[in-house]
């Protein structure tokens, strides 16, 4: 007997689904026995068609299609942008930035001044009053030369050599007038030879205006008037007449009814004062006025 007919198509399409099911059932069992306890595989996904793009190109009217991922087709993009700053890994927020100290700087040495070539040690005399006459000046010192002048507040006076170790000079009375301190240094016309300064001090000369006042007039027939002199310390009262000394140094060299005059008689100085009327001295009266005597002493 004979199972399977070749010539008989229902034949074949029997045996063919009976192929097709026993290896279904086979891939079924597989899958059950090999697949369920595995991974599953992702699923491979089928490839899509690449759209493609027509553009024309400058060559004739003939169209040309270029794919969508062809890079030739896109445009580079420059982003300025910065990328931001990466934060510090385990910063200590309580720390922070100490400056410095800051760089003293040295303090440059002062450059020594030369020491002048010629030397002053002193002057004489080194006081005198004002209002007093011209006196002779000594400066003392060393390597003095016959071109070497004295010279009183930049005024150049007339000088005479001595010897290298001393000069000689006048001072007018012009020069003292009025307190205060010259200043005094010797050097030659040109400035090459010069000497350190020294001072000569100018004092105010006793005045007696400030121990006495004229207050009162005694008028006498044959003219010799007697002077009322106050003494501003004690308030004693002075009479007084030409020729007498008051203060130890003030002669009375004339009396009138405005003024009294007064000579120093260690100074050669004349000093005046002028009548001041006091209410309550019975002596004192106001002056009449006559000739002004002077007599000097």
């Amino acid at each position: 007997m004979q199972l399977f007919d070749p010539n008989n198509p229902n034949e074949k399409k029997k045996i063919i689904a009976a192929v097709v099911l026993g290896i279904l059932a086979i891939g079924v069992l597989g899958y059950l026995f090999l697949g369920g306890s595995g991974s599953k595989k992702p699923a491979t996904p089928r490839p899509t068609a690449t759209p493609t793009v027509t553009t024309k190109q400058s060559k004739g009217d003939q169209a040309t299609d270029i794919p969508d991922d062809d890079p030739s087709k896109y445009q580079e993009i420059n982003y300025p942008g910065t990328v931001p700053a990466v934060s510090e890994a385990d910063r200590n927020i309580f720390s922070y930035y100490e400056p410095p100290p800051p760089q003293v700087k040295p303090t440059p040495t002062p450059t020594p001044t030369p020491p002048p070539p010629l030397t002053l040690n002193s002057v004489s005399p080194s006081n005198v009053y004002a209002r007093t006459g011209d006196f002779s000046l000594q400066v003392m010192g060393e390597k003095f030369t016959p071109p070497v002048r004295i010279n009183l507040d930049g005024r150049e006076l007339p000088t005479r050599f001595i010897s290298p170790q001393q000069l000689a000079t006048t001072v007018s009375s012009d020069l003292i007038l009025n307190p205060g301190t010259r200043q005094i240094i010797v050097r030659t016309a040109d400035g090459k030879l010069y000497s350190n300064s020294s001072t000569l001090v100018v004092t105010p000369p006793p005045d007696p205006r400030a121990s006495f006042s004229y207050i009162g007039i005694i008028g006498k027939p044959r003219g010799n008037d007697t002077a009322v002199l106050q003494d501003k310390n004690s308030k004693d009262l002075l009479n007084v007449q030409r020729g007498d000394v008051i203060g130890g140094r003030f002669r009375v060299n004339s009396i009138s009814d405005t003024e009294i005059v007064l000579m120093d008689t260690t100074l050669k100085i004349r000093h005046t004062l002028t009548f001041t009327a006091e209410n309550n001295n019975p002596q004192s009266r106001p002056p009449t006025r006559r000739p002004v005597v002077d007599e000097e002493p």
